[in-house]
């Protein structure tokens, strides 16, 4: 894609990039059950800069995690959080001719034991057998389960966890995971909010233990406050946690006073919005609060939890951001991750009811991932 004209409007450039159809697909090839799928873009750009014209190239490496055992965490009919969410990205993906140009590679199966690294195990060992004996909900009735709620549960934190390790193991350098059940609410002992393992937590304590890595940026646009995340790392300097989100809402924390305790004070930022913002609002506090705050913590590794339930008609949200608007917030992420983490990023789903819109913001996000930072100089709609 050439940029030519200096008096491009970045609206329009935005136009553009969701418009653009996948390039320079490469190989396809299958290896076991789960699913991590490798888009591989060979882009050479001209574009105009400051200084004059200057020509780049860049390979751009984006993985997207799905599997059908997603599907299996079976929720009441009508139930907004449903295996009907992943199917419309799916299906919107495909539409878009994406799924064509992607890698397919299995999620780890070594799951179960990190998540002890935030779950308490008496609460795994209920979780379990809960699922197994159809009971019918963990903890709250908000999180239904059925029999294989279980497994599927460990297979979503496996899946986030295989993108981290494609992206540390330098196949591709960023990945959306399209996993189910959500995890940013469920606490170390306790399900809720649709939520049973917290997926964004686990894969924090997996980055810094097992590849070492000291600092971990979570960045969380769900409408909802990530309770359950931002317990878990509460008085831990070795993780920032900040999340935009209406407020008052579900689940009643999420307090601008909300900062962290003891050595962690200070490394949680929360930024409560009334009902009713977007656009214009959303990138304000994403260049204001979220960008001065991450350059200066410097983080070595970016996790996203990915709600997309803060766009205009989500029948459970009251925010009003746009497709486009989730395109900005996306690149503003890639260019702190780009300064501060050679582009290290793994965006892992949370809410989002609307199912067109879900679908279509999913696959927005997807592109902007894709896309070669450098070709955006400023963030902005």
């Amino acid at each position: 894609m050439r940029f030519v004209d200096k008096e491009l409007s970045r609206r329009e450039v935005v136009r553009l990039t969701l418009l653009a159809a996948p390039l320079g697909c490469l190989t396809r090839r299958l290896d076991g059950g789960g699913a991590i799928f490798l888009a591989e873009t060979d882009r050479r750009d001209d574009f105009d800069r400051q200084a004059g014209k200057k020509k780049m190239t860049t390979t751009t490496e984006t993985a997207f995690v799905y599997d059908p055992i997603y599907l299996r965490h079976e929720t009441p009919l009508g139930f907004s959080e449903s295996p009907q969410r992943l199917l419309s990205i799916v299906k919107k993906l495909e539409k878009e001719k994406l799924l064509g140009c992607l890698l397919n590679l299995s999620y780890s199966p070594n799951a179960s034991e990190w998540i002890t690294t935030v779950h308490k195990r008496e609460y795994i060992a209920r979780v379990k057998t809960i699922c197994q004996k159809g009971v019918g909900y963990v903890d709250s009735p908000d999180v239904p389960v059925s029999g294989k709620s279980y497994e599927v549960a460990v297979a979503a934190v496996g899946g986030v966890l295989a993108a981290v390790d494609a992206v540390m193991k330098g196949k591709v350098r960023n990945a959306f995971c399209a996993i189910r059940p959500p995890g940013h609410h469920a606490l170390e002992d306790r399900a809720m909010g649709f939520c049973i393992f917290n997926n964004v937590a686990v894969a924090a304590r997996y980055i810094q233990k097992k590849y070492k890595l000291a600092r971990v940026l979570i960045v969380d646009w769900d409408v909802h406050h990530g309770n359950g995340t931002q317990a878990a790392f509460y008085d831990d300097p070795t993780v920032f946690y900040f999340s935009v989100h209406q407020y008052p809402f579900y689940p009643g924390t999420g307090a601008a006073s909300e900062k962290g305790a003891g050595k962690g004070l200070n490394f949680t930022l929360n930024v409560p919005l009334p009902a009713g913002c977007g656009d214009t609002e959303y990138q304000k506090v994403f260049e204001e609060k979220l960008k001065p705050a991450a350059l200066d913590f410097n983080p070595d590794f970016i996790l996203i939890s990915s709600g997309f339930d803060a766009q205009i008609n989500d029948p459970i949200g009251g925010m009003s951001v746009t497709t486009e608007g989730f395109s900005c917030l996306t690149r503003i992420v890639m260019d702190i991750a780009r300064k501060c983490c050679s582009d290290r990023i793994v965006s892992v789903l949370e809410g989002g009811y609307n199912l067109e819109q879900l679908a279509a913001s999913a696959a927005a996000h997807i592109y902007q991932l894709r896309m070669p930072t450098y070709a955006y100089p400023k963030a902005g709609i």
